[in-house]
């Protein structure tokens, strides 16, 4: 029996109760103004999970609920005054354990607004009984809803109710959340914002297009987190911004000869100094949300003497952060970000200038990824357990970069295969990142240390942060352990055969290109 029904678009409350009347007895209870706010992450961290978070706000009280999406049924509720920003925030209890391994560092923000009227009304019997109990909602914009609350004990009132509505009022069943339709009015949709890249490309689109139809799809991903950096509304907003800005930089030095040589090189230096100066900030982000393991990594005795390296940690992230927001709304940020954009808007030349652009997109990825996956093929092998650090960092970069060309390209290939070749280097990627991450934060702390020498720090915070230091120290040695078993994953036969299989060149190709290269 469906519980939630839509009011035809010109049927108005006032209406629909006169045309009940003539069916049952009914009783308004009450009628009030009423607010109901949706919060999810930026991301949609909530609603891709089946979870609607509803701030719901009357006269008197105030209603925080986390329900279903799909079976519409509540999963917990609490009377708040207002919505935390953080999932830490809340008190202990169901919704917090619900949204913090959903949420995690993200925050909770509101999504979208609707004011409208409730109706209370009561369906009575002969005996002055109450049979059942109507919730009406008086919409502006959208059409007006009810819900059924059936009564206990008197289940046939409620399906008797729930035929009539369709048969003789005209309702229809709404099983669609609510927050759908409201979003629609503003021209969006759930899910409308992802970090993953998610670009179609046509295999036989010109290069230089399809390079920069990769270009205005990141563009788009710094616009849209520009504002949420700036604000330091949650550390992600940052953190997209940055991999949207490393993605372009791969892209300019990697899809070569598809842009004039001058833009390219322009524009990389541009990427390269948006990179630099977001880095710091970033990484303060990274120092302060590891911080809870940071202590737990340290005998339980010594936890909270390195509670003054958190407090020297959020003064500089803030004083950072300050720098990093006066640079994004510069003269300089603003005016080349615009010319970058209206560069990628401009229709392509007819006539080809560049030696790449009129290869059509596969052919140019084919080449790509092929050489950058042997170019890590080549890092990895020469790698052995006397290399220095900088070996596996090389390596390092030359996976980040292979792994944003399958990423860009990822549509013109079959879709298990180039998944799975990104799943088996991912694994790759993960051992070579935490080998340089606790090597950057182990140098970090001890520079740190340095600087808090001057601050009165007690004599125990040194101590805790130099177990600290041996603690990553011994995590950075695993990671290097680690390595050789991961390199040997990612080199296996099969991956190799796949990716001979999705990019090398074929023979005949090799013949007409060294043909093509002798003719000319």
């Amino acid at each position: 029996m469906s519980l939630q029904f839509e009011f035809p678009a010109n049927l108005t409350v006032e209406e629909f109760i006169n045309s009940l009347n003539d069916e049952a007895t009914t009783q308004l209870v009450s009628r009030q103004p009423f607010c109901k706010t949706y919060y999810d992450s930026f991301d949609w961290r909530l609603y891709s999970n089946d979870i609607s978070c509803e701030f719901d706000q009357a006269r008197l009280t105030s209603l925080l609920t986390l329900r279903s999406i799909k079976t519409g049924l509540v999963i917990a509720n609490s009377t708040l005054k207002k919505v935390p920003l953080f999932s830490k925030e809340f008190e202990p209890g169901i919704i917090r354990d619900t949204l913090t391994p959903l949420l995690e560092m993200r925050s909770l923000l509101p999504v979208c607004k609707l004011d409208y009227e409730i109706y209370h009304l009561n369906i009575i019997n002969k005996d002055k009984k109450i049979t059942l109990r109507l919730l009406i909602e008086e919409h502006n914009q959208l059409n007006n809803r009810v819900l059924i609350q059936p009564v206990k004990g008197y289940d046939k009132a409620a399906e008797h109710i729930a035929e009539l509505l369709p048969a003789k009022l005209g309702l229809t069943v709404s099983d669609k959340l609510i927050l759908v339709t409201a979003l629609q009015l503003q021209g969006r949709k759930p899910k409308d914002y992802s970090s993953k890249l998610n670009i179609n490309l046509d295999p036989d689109m010109r290069a230089d297009i399809a390079g920069k139809y990769i270009y205005s799809h990141l563009l788009k991903a710094i616009k849209t987190n520009e504002q949420g950096t700036i604000a330091d509304t949650d550390s992600e907003f940052l953190h997209d911004f940055r991999v949207a800005v490393r993605r372009t930089r791969a892209g300019l030095s990697q899809i070569k000869g598809i842009l004039p040589a001058n833009i390219s090189a322009y524009y990389s230096d541009f990427f390269s100094w948006l990179g630099q100066m977001t880095g710091p900030t970033r990484d303060l982000d990274v120092y302060l949300l590891n911080f809870e393991r940071y202590k737990s990594s340290l005998p339980a005795s010594t936890r909270e003497d390195l509670n003054p390296l958190y407090d020297f940690l959020l003064a500089k992230q803030q004083k950072s952060q300050k720098e990093l927001a006066k640079k994004l709304q510069s003269a300089m940020y603003l005016s080349t970000l615009a010319e970058w954009e209206q560069y990628l808007k401009e229709p392509s030349y007819k006539k080809l200038l560049e030696q790449n652009a009129k290869l059509s997109i596969k052919e140019l990825a084919d080449r790509r990824i092929w050489k950058i996956f042997t170019r890590v093929l080549q890092e990895g092998n020469a790698i052995t357990d006397s290399s220095p650090s900088d070996a596996l960092h090389d390596l390092r970069k030359s996976c980040k970069k292979l792994r944003y060309l399958m990423e860009f390209f990822q549509s013109l290939y079959p879709e298990q295969q180039i998944k799975y070749l990104i799943k088996n280097l991912k694994g790759l990627q993960e051992v070579l990142g935490d080998f340089q991450d606790y090597a950057v934060q182990e140098h970090s702390l001890k520079l740190f240390s340095g600087e808090m020498m001057t601050l009165n720090t007690p004599a125990n915070t040194f101590l805790a942060m130099g177990m600290l230091i041996q603690d990553l120290d011994a995590h950075r040695r695993r990671a290097r352990q680690d390595f050789s078993s991961k390199f040997e994953d990612f080199k296996q036969e099969e991956n190799q055969s796949i990716f001979k299989l999705l990019f090398a060149p074929s023979k005949s190709h090799n013949h007409q290109h060294e043909h093509h290269a002798k003719s000319h």
